[in-house]
């Protein structure tokens, strides 16, 4: 189903990076706001660092966001990344346009985020592998707190199909 991630994950700072380029891949999309920092935070040393690190491997990462551009330039200059701001996620458009800039593709990229309905769905459109990560904060617009509540319903369905048919994780 298209609305599942294909892996989950603690948070987006425990996945092995270096396990997934061994796989071949070799472009990364993130979402932003509770993914690699707290709700409107700006960039983080942790975050500039994971950046750095995915850079070293020699990952080509970018941030697709549905924020203004302010705020996705801030973010993506501090951490050294491409972005696509006001992506319009769930749609595929913005994470083309990442992968475009990139220079990787649908085979050899895939793209780490908190929520189902915008990051993984979105990904998921785009034929991307999609790992979903727990929300850094509990601190959110009003508006996400609401998709949350049907997020959760589909993490308990995810869960039981996952375990139920085996589906081998990328992790």
């Amino acid at each position: 189903m298209r609305i599942f991630p294909y892996a989950l994950s603690g948070d987006t700072y425990s996945i092995d990076y270096k396990y997934l380029w061994d796989k071949g891949y070799r472009g990364i999309i993130f979402d932003i706001d509770n993914t690699l920092v707290e709700h409107n935070e700006p960039a983080t040393p942790k975050a500039v660092a994971l950046f750095k690190e995915l850079s070293d491997i020699g990952f080509k990462t970018a941030v697709v966001s549905n924020n203004k551009e302010p705020r996705v330039r801030l973010f993506s200059e501090a951490v050294g990344c491409e972005y696509v701001y006001k992506a319009g996620k769930p749609r595929a458009d913005g994470y083309f346009r990442a992968m475009e800039k990139m220079g990787s593709s649908v085979k050899d990229t895939f793209c780490v985020g908190d929520q189902l309905i915008t990051d993984i769905w979105g990904a998921n459109n785009a034929g991307l592998k999609s790992i979903m990560v727990k929300k850094i904060a509990f601190h959110e617009e009003i508006q996400i707190h609401f998709k949350r509540i049907p997020e959760t319903v589909i993490k308990v369905i995810y869960i039981l199909f996952h375990r139920k048919t085996g589906v081998k994780e990328l992790l």
